[in-house]
């Protein structure tokens, strides 16, 4: 006789109570997080700048409906849209996605917590403008940066030690989660309405990971992150009416989001919620690629001034060895067609090949006209991937992080040239120093592109120096970013 099932209310899992209590009571302390939190601002809607150059990323922008106008609604900073927040939020969310150049999280699960700047923008402008209607104060940048802080640590902490690649779901299930927690926040939402916005982002369909992988790798890839921000708005601004959330959501047995999506298995955690993550977060500076292939797109880079100097051409290589770690050759280890730039930005072949041939990796060298160069496919014909156990080690080690690759070429002739080894990418903490007046030159360019000169000026005197930002209200830091 089958025995009943109690339907007494369980109380909230864990884990949903931790991330409300996170995002409700923790106050961020951490210089470090304060200021990488800045740069990621800059550095995020600069990706979006230059996405909106490319007119397969503008096309899924915009309202649902041509031509709606929302009033006091969120505006999409490098356009002139005027939108509700969750449209908002998918338009933000896409164009710092776009050109996989905003900044990554590598963990077990791998992601980019700046994705979760869709919502928080989104939601934070069109409040701010809301209030202004009704008389009241609008939020403030600093406001911003915090919900940034907490949506990294909310993703990142949650990467650490789970795999969601591992049982086909994409990372962007992350993404939804950190997004409905600190817009929840945003939106005013108490300790219970939170954690129902959070068991509702659980209890939601997740996305597949097959527009990542061959043989389907395609440009959802691109959107998939603004789709799961605008959802989490979405869910957030739901919860807020009282709608009920799911307590028992990851544990219920059978019907538990760890049954049924995560092989029974519960989350493991490294670590508390903190600033750990945006402190330690790695931005994409030098090169618009799949961030386990930046070290040895950078080694590629020393290697093409190296085969300069000799007066070799690469025509003159016979092989080339990428010693490598796991996670690379488990996600841009391809071989044979790649049909589209989705397809050629997450092989590590194709990233390598490039900048030997012209001395450069830009994202207009994924498209078509670049990769119709038969050189390139010659080239990744003559790669081979090893992976060296240490350097998996290190990848996964908390406190080295590194991402190396090694490069080794041998010539037609014989001649093997002595390898050439990064371990840690220019956008790594360890090389804050270095890359941080770097990333601020990308953010300068990437404003250019979009901006006249006088508007150009206005934006960077106005969000260059960090006490002026923080202290600017969000509605006046986005106008100056709309055309």
């Amino acid at each position: 006789m089958a025995s009943q099932i109690s339907n007494e209310r369980p109380p909230a899992d864990q884990v949903l109570a931790d991330i409300a209590d996170y995002v409700l009571q923790y106050k961020i302390e951490s210089k470090v997080a304060w200021r990488t939190a800045f740069y990621c601002f800059l550095d995020t809607l600069g990706c979006g700048f230059e996405a909106l150059t490319y007119p397969a990323c503008t096309k899924l922008l915009g309202p649902v409906v041509s031509g709606t106008i929302v009033p006091n609604g969120a505006k999409v900073p490098g356009t002139n849209y005027q939108l509700d927040p969750i449209q908002a939020a998918f338009n933000i969310g896409t164009i710092v996605r776009w050109l996989d150049f905003n900044d990554t999280w590598l963990a077990a699960e791998w992601g980019h917590p700046s994705d979760n700047l869709g919502g928080i923008l989104a939601t934070a402008d069109w409040l701010s403008r809301t209030r202004i209607a009704m008389g009241e104060k609008p939020l403030k940048a600093r406001e911003v940066l915090e919900a940034m802080i907490m949506a990294h640590e909310i993703q990142g902490v949650l990467a650490l030690e789970n795999s969601f690649n591992k049982v086909g779901l994409d990372h962007v299930i992350l993404v939804k989660v950190a997004s409905t927690a600190v817009v929840g926040k945003l939106l005013g939402l108490s300790r219970d309405e939170l954690i129902n916005a959070v068991s509702l982002a659980f209890v939601d369909g997740q996305a597949l990971r097959t527009y990542r992988h061959a043989p389907n790798t395609g440009s959802r890839k691109s959107w998939a992150a603004g789709d799961a921000t605008s959802r989490a708005v979405k869910l957030a601004l739901i919860a807020k009416t009282g709608e009920m959330g799911y307590p028992s959501v990851l544990t219920a047995p059978v019907w538990g989001f760890y049954d049924v999506s995560f092989k029974g298995k519960e989350f493991q955690f490294q670590r508390a919620y903190g600033s750990y993550v945006m402190e330690n977060i790695l931005f994409k500076i030098s090169f618009p690629a799949e961030f386990h292939s930046q070290t040895a797109v950078e080694a590629a880079m020393l290697l093409h001034d190296q085969l300069k100097a000799i007066g070799k051409t690469v025509e003159s290589i016979k092989h080339i060895e990428i010693r490598t770690h796991e996670a690379a050759i488990r996600i841009i280890d391809k071989k044979g067609p790649l049909h589209n730039p989705a397809d050629r930005d997450h092989c590590i072949q194709y990233m390598i090949a490039v900048p030997l041939i012209y001395g450069r990796l830009t994202a207009e060298d994924y498209e078509d006209r670049i990769a119709m160069d038969p050189r390139i496919d010659v080239l990744r014909d003559k790669m081979n991937c090893i992976e060296d156990s240490k350097l998996t080690e290190d990848y996964h080690d908390p406190e080295k992080r590194a991402i190396a690759n090694g490069l080794t070429i041998t010539l037609n002739d014989g001649t093997k040239l002595s390898e050439i080894l990064v371990e840690y990418p220019i956008g790594h903490p360890r090389r804050r120093d270095e890359g941080i007046p770097k990333l601020i030159e990308k953010y300068r360019i990437n404003v250019a592109r979009i901006f006249a000169d006088k508007q150009q000026k206005q934006i960077l005197n106005a969000t260059l120096d960090y006490d002026t930002f923080i202290d600017m209200d969000v509605n006046q830091l986005v106008d100056l970013m709309v055309k």
